[in-house]
């Protein structure tokens, strides 16, 4: 493997400029000169982009510049000592010792592992002292290679173990807010966009600060060396979790319930003693923020730290319906306001065109030319014009459904390099009639074919090329051509069997399925097994959408779940008011905000109580809803909205029959759940507090300024 690190890319005392941006250019400028990069520019234009996300100036006069960029040819270091010192935006002061760290696009795992170890060395005084003395390149050269070599074998990701913490003098005083003297423990996940640099320096400094703090701090990076998922076990036995991330979580749900503290990676390594004391604030205080979720759903299996084969899989999945969620949502609300100020009918064909009537009235009218209408309970004027607005803006929303779904699989799978193929691949099976099946499979073809072509091994000068060339073409080409050739028609087959099999659902049938949604919507609260059926049901409003017919056996189950998912909270709710002393103090708080999130169809208002006592309060509701779904089912209510609950009613075909099952099933879980929590229950004042905070359940607010109920 070539040196990371060459006295050409170094340069001792030297003025580089008055301000980051020129500094950066220079050492650019050193990189390209030694032939590993294609461009000064284009590696300095990356770097200062990722600068602008956060300032890369540390504590102690040092600034690490880094960014992965598709100019670099070969994964360097280049190395400034400045005299003078130039800002590099840390808390105490310009910086003298700068590193640019520049790695390819998509760099191999041993390269970025010794770049992750350079930063991770930055952290030790002794190091970065032996930088400040160096008399020359050369000397310069040897000792950051001494710390990147492979052979001390730091551990450049994963989960920090016990023993790494535990190495705190035995005399180290015990956190603050713990009086009984036991070792405090707490879980740290760190991630910044690039995870190279930060990634690293928060993991070790928030370690470090506890080994002197006595509290016994895990670590997971998620970084670009990798990561091991911390053991469950260890998760389940802290006492607080830490984000210091700059970009999402993987695997949040994992923390579901945990007192957290979140910031950017910036702050932990600034702060890591504050951050820490905050952590252990939290941890004793009931009504501090959580990690939203069901507690113990989807954790990976223990052996080795690595998830089972079944939770990758619902990984994935949930990915997918995750990221598809938002353009239903708002998709979905923007069609219901449409039907609501233009009619039904505004959804249907003109004839004279054959394109809908919001698409001709918003393309052929206007704000001063509004449309008339002809057609039975379709408004004209400006009502009918804003709800045609309206109804395009959402259906267009709509249309992402499954390519957001395929696309976003494909990035659990693959990450960056199978978001293209996916939305691809996802934008063939709507063409070819596959639907949401279609979605799923070509979701997952799309990421492995990706992942595959990312895993080989080509040579230097293509590098560059396949984040934005190689990949894409390559993964869309594989699976887009096999739905296309393949496996279109035989799911577009299975789809269209599916469509004629609910449209003759009645009686009985019906009944049994509203039954079935009503006890998936309950399960899991927001879980996989809840995600299954609002999907399912979105799905099928979907197709709807894009083709009214007389078919509304999609409509049906849309209201069914959308009913079943809103009497979880609401039942809960209920009970905490027919029988208070059955519930802790906290518990009785929560149940006076749980109304309002099951009318609004947040199922998740319900987890707080599940948490607390899910083999009581778990069965209880998916009786309750079980009941409402399949009353819902039986009676044909239909909704043309996938979200909003009571409050897009005017969407809602059989309104009051709909909130009558609601209130039923309601009625059912409380009373049910009141019976169990009768049955060998101690009193609610022995019963500990609720493990989560309903008032953060749905937002991540600042940690300095949580939001309250």
């Amino acid at each position: 493997m070539p040196d990371l690190i060459t006295p050409d890319l170094v340069a001792l005392d030297a003025d580089l400029g008055s301000d980051k941006s020129t500094v950066v250019r220079r050492l650019a400028g050193l990189v390209a000169g030694a032939g590993r990069a294609t461009g000064a520019d284009g590696l300095a234009d990356d770097a200062l982009a990722r600068e602008a996300q956060a300032a890369t100036g540390l504590p102690g006069g040092i600034a690490i510049p880094h960014c992965r960029s598709a100019a670099v040819t070969e994964a360097s270091l280049a190395f400034a000592r400045l005299d003078p010192k130039v800002d590099f935006g840390a808390p105490d002061g310009p910086a003298d010792l700068v590193f640019l760290i520049a790695a390819p696009a998509h760099g191999d795992a041993d390269h970025l592992t010794l770049l992750t170890a350079l930063a991770r060395a930055l952290v030790r005084s002794e190091f970065v002292a032996s930088l400040r003395a160096a008399g020359s390149a050369d000397e310069v050269v040897r000792l950051v290679q001494e710390v990147v070599a492979p052979e001390p074998a730091p551990a450049a990701s994963g989960a920090t173990s016990a023993a790494t913490t535990s190495a705190a003098p035995a005399a180290a005083a015990p956190a603050a807010g713990d009086g009984s003297g036991a070792r405090r423990s707490v879980v740290v996940v760190s991630a910044c966009p690039t995870g190279i640099a930060h990634t690293y320096l928060a993991a070790d400094k928030l370690t470090a600060a506890g080994q002197e703090a006595g509290i016994d701090v895990h670590v997971e990076t998620q970084g670009s060396s990798g990561s091991t998922p911390l053991d469950p076990a260890v998760i389940r036995a802290a006492d607080a979790v830490i984000f210091a991330v700059d970009v999402g979580v993987k695997d949040r749900e994992r923390f579901a319930g945990k007192p957290v503290v979140q910031s950017g990676t910036k702050r932990a390594i600034n702060e890591p003693d504050v951050m820490l004391r905050e952590a252990l604030a939290a941890a004793d205080d009931p009504n501090a923020r959580r990690v939203p979720g069901s507690a113990g759903a989807d954790e990976p299996a223990a052996a080795a730290g690595k998830p089972s084969t079944g939770a990758e899989i619902r990984r994935w999945l949930l990915t997918g319906v995750s990221y598809m969620i938002p353009f239903v949502a708002a998709g979905g609300l923007l069609i219901a306001l449409g039907f609501l100020l233009a009619g039904y009918p505004i959804a249907n064909t003109n004839p004279d065109s054959g394109n809908s009537w919001a698409q001709d009235w918003v393309l052929n009218n206007s704000l001063f030319d509004l449309p008339t209408s002809t057609v039975a309970s379709l408004n004209g004027g400006l009502a009918g014009y804003l709800g045609a607005v309206l109804f395009l803006l959402g259906s267009l929303a709509f249309s992402f459904l499954v390519p957001a779904l395929a696309g976003y699989i494909a990035y659990a799978i693959a990450d960056r390099p199978g978001i293209a193929p996916g939305f691809t691949v996802g934008l063939v099976a709507t063409t070819v009639g596959a639907g949401f099946i279609g979605g799923l499979v070509g979701g997952v073809i799309a990421g492995f074919a990706a992942l595959w072509i990312s895993r080989l091994k080509v040579p230097t000068f293509m590098r560059g090329l396949m984040p934005v060339v190689i990949i894409p073409l390559g993964a869309t080409l594989i699976a887009g051509g096999l739905m296309a050739i393949v496996l279109g028609r035989p799911l577009a087959a299975a789809i269209t069997g599916l469509t004629n099999w609910l449209n003759g659902l009645t009686g009985t049938s019906a009944l049994l399925l509203g039954v079935l949604l009503g006890l998936m919507m309950a399960f899991d609260m927001g879980g996989p097994v809840n995600k299954a059926a609002y999907a399912f049901a979105t799905a099928g409003l979907a197709s709807y959408i894009a083709d009214p017919s007389t078919n509304t056996g999609p409509l049906v189950i849309m209201a069914t779940v959308m009913g079943a998912g809103m009497v979880p909270p609401i039942a809960l709710s209920l009970a905490t008011f027919i029988r208070p002393k059955l519930f802790t103090p906290a518990e009785r708080e929560q149940g006076k905000a749980a109304w309002l999130l099951g009318l609004a169809f947040i199922t998740e208002g319900a987890i707080p109580f599940a948490a607390a006592d899910p083999l009581r309060v778990i069965p209880s509701i998916m009786l309750g809803g079980a009941t409402t779904g399949g009353i819902i089912a039986a009676a044909g209510v239909q909704a043309q909205a996938p979200h909003g609950g009571i409050f897009v009613f005017f969407a809602i075909s059989g309104f009051l029959i709909w909130l009558l099952a609601i209130l039923i099933g309601a009625v059912i879980g409380a009373v049910a759940v009141s019976i169990a929590k009768s049955i060998g229950r101690p009193k609610a004042e022995a019963v500990p507090e609720d493990a989560v905070d309903l008032a953060h359940a749905h937002a991540a607010a600042p940690v300095t300024q949580p939001v309250r109920a």
